[in-house]
């Protein structure tokens, strides 16, 4: 493991977040954002990889582990976890850089690559992101259509109502996340993950103003997930004309992941015009991990 150096920030979005970074800060920068229900060192290996040649950056990001932890459903809207990244990057004096993520770390990469290439919003945000690196996080517009039209994904999906559901707050906090996550995926599945790093989570999970942080994702979140028998309506923001992210984008998409099935990324051509697949065969939803090899070929490739 590549020696990684904690900095304590302070962000203007008043969330006090613990990054680590490795690599030379003059050199160009990656931040890296963690997915559910992780932490920084889910990229311990691109890190590893990447930080000769880049200024690597990976926060504990809002309601995981030491970053504040607000309690409050509506502190972890797509916008505010949005422009956490931005802050640390200004916290960093970091101004341009590559956004990396997987799982929910890559649904705010989406979000982050859509507010920082050039012409974006915000003049703040804009020009500010130059390339894209997405692991197995859906584009959000293809996502909500699928949950509405394709049977398959909404039926693995599932377990995002259970994680909304107030009736397992009792069991959240009686058994914490692991209780959860026993009870709704049964996540005592063996896993290519080092008996060092499965330990680390077990610990993070049993804080529990961190497993309600972490839940308030979902919670908070504009994605409409019906139940089976629902007759169900496409949300306005997936029904129409969807922005273009016209930077170039590398998503590297496990086929095996049960959660998320490759028909998310069937399509994506004409929402990412520059993007490059890289399928990533006999692996799972975690491939930075359980294919390191796989992605970071990939990311050299993409970022050579």
């Amino acid at each position: 493991m590549t020696e990684l150096f904690h900095r304590r920030v302070s962000l203007s979005t008043g969330i006090d977040m613990d990054a680590y970074t490795a690599g030379n800060p003059t050199n160009p920068a990656i931040i890296f954002l963690h997915g559910f229900p992780e932490s920084h060192r889910t990229w311990r290996h691109q890190i590893a990889a990447f930080a000769d040649k880049f200024y690597c950056i990976a926060p504990d990001q809002r309601g995981y582990r030491g970053t504040s932890k607000p309690q409050e459903i509506e502190a972890y809207t797509a916008d505010k976890l949005t422009a956490d990244i931005f802050a640390l990057a200004d916290a960093l004096d970091v101004q341009n850089f590559v956004v990396a993520g997987h799982d929910w770390g890559g649904a705010i990469a989406w979000s982050v690559a859509l507010n920082g290439q050039p012409g974006a919003f915000n003049p703040a945000w804009s020009g500010r992101v130059s390339r894209a690196i997405i692991a197995n996080a859906p584009h959000p517009y293809l996502f909500q259509r699928l949950l509405i039209k394709d049977m398959n994904q909404r039926a693995s999906s599932q377990y995002i109502r259970a994680f909304r559901d107030p009736a397992n707050d009792a069991l959240v906090r009686e058994k914490g996340l692991t209780g959860l996550l026993l009870e709704t995926i049964k996540w005592d599945k063996p896993s290519a993950m080092e008996p060092e790093e499965r330990a680390a989570l077990l610990t993070d999970w049993e804080d529990r103003d961190a497993c309600f942080g972490m839940l308030n994702w979902y919670r908070a979140s504009a994605l409409y997930v019906p139940d089976m028998d629902e007759v169900a309506e496409i949300p306005a923001f997936a029904a129409g004309e969807f922005p273009q992210l016209a930077i170039p984008t590398l998503v590297v998409w496990a086929m095996d992941d049960l959660a998320l099935p490759a028909s998310n990324i069937d399509g994506i051509e004409k929402l990412v015009p520059s993007v490059v697949i890289e399928p990533v065969h006999d692996c799972g939803h975690f491939v930075i991990w359980e294919k390191p090899e796989a992605v970071n070929a990939a990311m050299e490739r993409f970022l050579a």
